[in-house]
């Protein structure tokens, strides 16, 4: 029999183990909890290095379009209960509206076009007659015609303005009262004072800089190889007064744009030379367009982003102003007079980025998004007026937009917050209020391409030009873009406006002239011309 106090003995050294085994579980579920923690964080950075080589991959080897496949026809509608886009779409068909002539590959059938495209055109005839022919034996049955479209590279020429004197025959006399003993026809002003080149040059050099993308020395060896050698300092030195010669044309346009009632807002870069550095700095140009009225600004003050510029750019603007997410048309918000409108490409754009991330969510943020854009294809089709695009938006678009904004509720919470979904979501979500007010007005845009497509001509200037010299050379780009960019707005040749304009300005510009450079402007050239020339010839 075992002794009571071996048994106490025994009793404690079992309760000791027990409680070193209980300390030592505890420490092994905090040890397992904190590799849990540290497992967790892990996945979630191989999960956001596995998406930046992702999109590294892209960007080096993949494709650049955000288009997404077309949807299967068989696909169930996500309102049972409700309209839905594609049955719109086949109501279309049957009713033969929208209808699409494709080869039996199913790609859409091309008419030959070299008939049309050489139409109007002046032709030169070139005869080739056979070698060696008897026309005593042989008599002209017919003939064979082949059309090629060549070309005769421009040519420069000298203008030379003759100015006859007329002067008294009788030396003796005296002319009359107000009158000159010499009378000659005063000097056509000038668009720059003493300057060689004339309207059409200046015109020229513009043209091959900001709508071509030709740098100043690429035009010296063009000109070189037309027979003038023109230094570059000296399309340099013209450059700055024609600037100023238009400039009343550009302060004239930006009224009009800031003082319409429905504008697309977008910024881009543009490197200036700081000499103070000896560099350049990135620089920033706003862009705004007034949509209705097909007119487009350029903005440069000192390259500031910040968002005081476009506070005061905008500061009298009254009515829709769209954008993309950036922070600093936040200001607006909550504005008595601004409604502010978001881009709904650059929400896809977000969303394209997770596919190789995370497909299933992406694909189907896209798709839903897909589905809002064939709403506008068929209010396209169906060419509606504002009103009749409005009803059907309400009608069709509301019930996507509603559930689609639930779904981003739901997801946010289920993807890490850094990944790309998560920044799809988090760029999403606080604009998806102001998604929606493109509901409110027919005439409102879904998205802000159009200022996208206003800023890529200068994009590609800016490839080739690389930067401006200083603060005020921007200041001039920023007055030529936007000159261009409503020419192109407004479906008028740039050319023959900057030819017809830049001759006409300093007649303008004289003291008491009565004109008004708004008659200049783009819109209302080209409606003057079209009463003056109604069958474009």
């Amino acid at each position: 029999m075992i002794h009571t106090d071996t048994m106490e003995l025994i009793i404690k050294n079992q309760q000791e183990q027990i409680k070193g085994l209980l300390e030592t579980n505890r420490t092994l579920v905090e040890s397992n909890q904190k590799l849990m923690e540290q497992t967790g964080e892990l996945q979630q950075k191989v999960q956001e290095l596995l998406s930046q080589v992702a999109w590294l991959n892209r960007q080096l080897f993949g494709r650049k379009s955000e288009k997404l496949a077309s949807l299967d026809p068989n696909q169930l509608a996500l309102f049972d209960t409700l309209a839905n886009p594609r049955q719109e779409e086949t109501d279309l068909v049957e009713t033969g509206v929208g209808t699409r002539t494709c080869k039996p590959d199913g790609k859409k059938k091309e008419s030959r076009r070299n008939r049309e495209l050489l139409e109007g055109l002046p032709v030169v005839e070139v005869i080739v007659e056979p070698d060696n022919v008897d026309l005593n034996r042989y008599r002209r049955i017919g003939e064979e015609r082949t059309r090629t479209l060549e070309f005769e590279p421009g040519k420069l020429y000298v203008k030379e303005t003759v100015r006859p004197k007329y002067g008294l025959k009788n030396n003796l006399s005296l002319p009359k009262e107000g009158e000159s003993g010499v009378i000659i026809a005063p000097l056509p002003p000038s668009p720059i004072y003493k300057c060689l080149a004339g309207p059409s040059l200046l015109a020229e050099i513009l043209l091959q800089k900001y709508e071509y993308h030709v740098p100043f020395y690429r035009q010296v060896k063009e000109y070189r190889h037309l027979g003038v050698r023109l230094p570059e300092s000296t399309l340099s030195g013209w450059f700055k007064p024609v600037c100023e010669l238009l400039s009343p044309l550009y302060s004239e346009l930006v009224k009009l744009v800031t003082g319409s009632g429905y504008v697309q807002v977008d910024e881009t870069t543009v490197r200036v030379i700081n000499k103070g550095k000896g560099k350049t700095d990135k620089e920033y140009l706003w862009m705004v367009r007034a949509v209705m009225e097909k007119q487009v600004i350029f903005h440069y003050d000192d390259g500031s982003r910040s968002g005081q510029t476009i506070r005061n750019l905008l500061k009298d603007f009254k009515g829709y102003l769209q954008s993309d997410g950036y922070s600093a048309y936040n200001a607006f918000d909550g504005t008595k007079d601004v409604c502010l409108i978001a881009c709904l490409a650059h929400i896809r754009r977000h969303m394209e980025l997770a596919l190789d991330e995370n497909r299933s969510l992406a694909e189907y943020a896209l798709k839903q998004i897909q589905e809002l854009y064939h709403i506008e294809q068929i209010a396209d089709a169906r060419k509606l007026d504002a009103q009749g695009r409005c009803a059907l938006r309400q009608r069709l678009a509301t019930p996507i937009l509603d559930s689609f904004e639930k779904w981003v509720e739901q997801t946010y919470g289920k993807v890490p917050p850094r990944s790309r979904m998560g920044q799809a979501i988090t760029y999403t979500y606080p604009l998806w209020p102001r998604m929606k007010n493109y509901l409110k007005d027919g005439n409102l845009k879904i998205d802000n391409n159009l200022a996208e497509n206003a800023i890529r001509p200068l994009t590609l200037s800016r490839k080739n030009f690389l930067f401006c010299g200083n603060h005020e050379a921007a200041e001039n780009t920023a007055i030529i873009c936007s000159l261009l960019a409503t020419c192109k707005a407004q479906e008028i040749n740039p050319r023959e406006w900057l030819n017809d304009v830049i001759a006409k300005l300093p007649y303008y510009l004289e003291k008491d002239s009565g004109k008004n450079v708004r008659e200049l402007l783009p819109d209302v050239w080209k409606l003057e011309k079209s009463n003056t020339n109604p069958i474009g010839v």
